[in-house]
């Protein structure tokens, strides 16, 4: 890990110093040499995010132009102030002025990024894991573009006289290929362990050093010139036919060759490399940091062509890609696939990240990290659900990308909505699912039941939205048949702890006010701890139908909370960090697979309270109801919605004598089979807590009772052997009921012909006499609404 040191005093004019101290025990300045600095395209001198400094020039006649990194320590003493670089990551340029003598220079100062590396190794965070996010993105963006329905038949070549943002940004595509290790270890497995032919080469040698002879060797020996005599007793002396034999004749010899379809494929691919390098520092302005980057890309590959290796290798006459060397043979394999991803990535532009991310100098990690991880949400849910319908701002896409006069470019842009979608089986349910990418949950008040925040408009970087595969979208969100669960990408933080109330966490009242004030006295200053976690929270309570809003950081832990005893609703964060990029994904695939498996519970806790949302909701405004009434029947909550009344009738003959007969044996008779007047038996009649009894044809009625659990048959006879005044039938359903009534229905009259079952009835049976007798069912709310003041 390299040096850091309290203050750094640097010359920046002959003669003129600017020194820079850290303030705070976490901050922290770094040097590096020269040519580390050339290498990696950075500054000399580094600070850290997130930070702050204090700066000081020698001479009081400089100072520096402020702006929110660079604030003066008060208008008389513009020499010294405060380095405060915030979040900003990458190249921070310093514009140092000394207005008597009207003079302008510039320094820079590379800001290092803090939160990839949990062992603080900034040169990791900062160069490793920024250069892994582009390599990802670039191979992600190249695979995509060689699938077979993506636009791969158009041709463009670079255009270097367009502007420097879309050169520069190329350039980081083509960087991020040929620039990192890999590629380098690739062309040095090359040069130890090359593919080789062997080749015959032709020699004229001593015919005593041929051990085999061949055809051709054999005619030489008769007719060949520079001959000399054979003995007489030599076994191929013949006296007619072969007297003497050349002193030397031609020989072949196997010997290896690098200059192999393979070899020449390899330095091809290099030139192409160079020369696009090349091109790129040509375009950019002279001394320029993309320029510096562009040259000392060219200055490595041109180290590479000047190796022996190289030297008997020709230039190809074709490119044998389908070269079983190529494809399979470690360092070649690796070499090809480079190949494959420049060309792509040479005609690759991103009109999105422009402004964010490819601008020479400058690294705005925090959104390459939203981009990074949508690459890496959109393979995760892509693979795990089969999901092939690609949108963008609302419009259908078959691919990412769009054909421009630049190229092909990349569609996807903060801040505008991209989704993939696509239907699943999964245990036997039927779903759709959906990822989007800066989805608006809009904040119209009136845009109930439909998707939507019901406060203020929301946007998480990332949903994933489930229904069931037979309702379209716009009907799941009214039947409350949807789940939205948001990711949101949260760069700057690194750890994620958050104090509950279990067990083993559990905190003193005192201890707990404690943590409360030191809260209250950091957002005062400006540092708001929990603003993260209360963002989820905004989520999951504005956005309708969310089932649950996490964090994705560049951390090391898993950190997640229970709404109720279920999976979902809930809150939390997944540390999802290039250095572990793997587990990490796995981590968060399995806690989705949880989900899915959740969500496919008909029975869950999530799935009858999204039914009962829907019932409850679904008629728009509740009526008033503010009659007293008991709060607990039977020890369950009373709600008057879902608490019915059987409204009977004591018709006028016996009606006396019925009456006393209902409060003495605490029994009710309805009629029964298919006669008018029966009790027509459903789910209602048998959810029934009350008894209301009408006692006069126009309906009023004043003795509501409190039924006991059951519902009864008995046979006439019985009812008679019970003093029934009037059991003429041959069976009744009966109910029992509590003969004192509740307090807070004593004296209550009701007009049960005002109700809304009555009038249906009104409209089946036009004969009032035999209307009054019919028995019928209503809730407790229509009936407190029918009450006679």
């Amino acid at each position: 890990m390299k040096e850091s040191f309290p203050s750094i005093k640097v010359e920046f004019k002959k003669g003129v110093f600017l020194t820079i101290y850290t303030i705070g025990k976490n901050a922290q300045i770094f040097e590096i040499e020269p040519q580390e600095a050339e290498e990696f395209g950075e500054a000399t001198i580094q600070i850290l995010e997130s930070k702050r400094y204090e700066y000081e020039f020698s001479d009081k006649a400089y100072q520096l132009v402020p702006s929110k990194e660079f604030i003066p320590s008060n208008s008389e003493t513009t020499s010294r102030g405060i380095i405060a670089p915030g979040n900003y990551v990458g190249t921070l340029e310093l514009n140092i002025i000394n207005k008597s003598e009207n003079e302008t220079l510039k320094y820079h100062l590379e800001v290092l990024a803090t939160k990839f590396d949990s062992e603080n190794n900034f040169d990791k965070s900062y160069r490793e894991n920024y250069r892994s996010m582009v390599e990802d993105i670039t191979e992600k963006c190249t695979e995509l573009l060689m699938q077979s329905n993506s636009p791969v038949n158009q041709y463009f070549e670079p255009d270097f006289t367009k502007g420097n943002k879309i050169i520069y940004q190329k350039f980081s595509f083509v960087k991020s290929v040929i620039g990192n290790d890999e590629f380098e270890a690739s062309i040095m497995r090359i040069f130890s362990g090359p593919k080789t032919n062997w080749i015959n080469r032709n020699e004229n040698v001593d015919i005593r050093s041929i051990k085999k002879f061949t055809n051709k060797n054999v005619k030489e020996l008769i007719k060949g010139t520079n001959r000399m005599p054979l003995p007489k007793q030599h076994s191929l002396y013949n006296e007619d036919k072969l007297t003497s034999v050349p002193i030397k004749i031609n020989s072949y010899k196997q010997e290896p060759s690098l200059d192999t379809p393979e070899n020449r494929f390899i330095k091809h691919a290099l030139e192409t490399y160079l020369q696009f390098c090349e091109n790129c520092s040509s375009a950019f302005e002279p001394d320029s940091k993309d320029q510096k980057e562009a040259d000392y890309l060219a200055n490595t590959l041109e180290n590479y062509l000047n190796h022996s290796f190289f030297k008997e290798v020709s230039r190809p006459t074709t490119l044998k890609l389908n070269s079983p060397t190529l494809q399979r043979k470690s360092g070649y394999r690796q070499i090809l696939k480079s190949w494959l991803m420049f060309d792509l990535a040479s005609k690759l532009t991103w009109t999105g990240a422009q402004d964010d991310d490819y601008i020479a100098g400058k690294r705005d990690i925090a959104t390459l990290y939203e981009y990074w991880l949508f690459f890496v949400l959109y393979d995760l849910f892509k693979s795990k659900f089969n999901l092939s319908h690609l949108e963008h701002e609302g419009k259908p896409y078959e691919h990412l990308f769009e054909t421009t006069k630049s190229g092909l470019n990349l569609i996807i842009k903060s801040g505008r909505h991209t989704a993939l979608r696509g239907s699943s089986i999964i245990k036997n349910r039927a779903l759709n699912i959906k990822f989007s990418f800066n989805r608006t949950f809009s904040g119209n008040k009136d845009s109930f039941p439909k998707a939507g925040s019901w406060t203020t408009a929301m946007r998480p970087d990332y949903t994933l939205t489930i229904w069931p595969k037979k309702l379209t979208e716009t009907k799941a969100e009214i039947e409350e048949q949807i789940v939205h669960i948001h990711f949101d990408a949260k760069y700057k933080v690194n750890h994620f702890n958050v104090k509950t109330n279990d067990t083993d966490l559990e905190l003193s009242k005192e201890e707990e006010e404690e943590v409360l004030n030191k809260i209250k006295k950091e957002e005062r200053a400006g540092k708001y701890k929990n603003a993260d976690l209360l963002k989820m929270h905004a989520y999951k309570d504005a956005i309708r139908r969310t089932g649950g809003a996490y964090i994705l950081y560049p951390g090391t832990k898993q950190t997640r909370f229970k709404g109720f005893h279920e999976l979902i609703p809930g809150l939390g964060a997944f540390a999802i960090n290039p250095n572990n990029e793997k587990e990490n994904i796995e981590d968060l695939s399995n806690f989705i697979d949880k989900v899915i498996n959740h969500l496919v519970n008909r029975a869950s806790q999530r799935e009858n309270i999204a039914s009962k949302t829907y019932e409850i909701t679904k008629d728009g405004k509740s009526k008033p109801l503010n009659e007293p009434l008991p709060e607990y029947v039977n020890n369950k909550k009373l709600i008057p919605d879902e608490t019915y009344v059987l409204v009977g009738y004591a018709k006028s003959e016996l009606r006396k004598e019925r009456m006393e007969w209902f409060h003495k044996e605490g029994k009710y008779n309805f009629r029964m089979n298919d006669e008018d007047g029966a009790l027509h038996f459903t789910e209602k009649e048998a959810k029934a807590e009350f008894l209301l009894i009408r006692e006069s044809k126009d309906g009023i009625a004043t003795n509501l009772y409190k039924l006991k659990k059951g519902i009864k048959v008995y046979t006439g006879s019985k009812l008679e052997a019970d003093l029934h005044p009037d059991a003429k039938k041959d069976a009744y359903l009966v109910v029992e009921f509590e003969s004192d009534i509740i307090s807070e229905f004593k004296g209550a009259r009701f007009d049960c012909n005002d109700t809304k079952e009555y009038k249906e009835l009104e409209k089946k049976y036009k004969n009032p006499r035999i209307r009054a007798g019919i028995p019928f069912t209503t809730t407790l709310t229509e009936l407190m609404n029918v009450k006679i003041p």
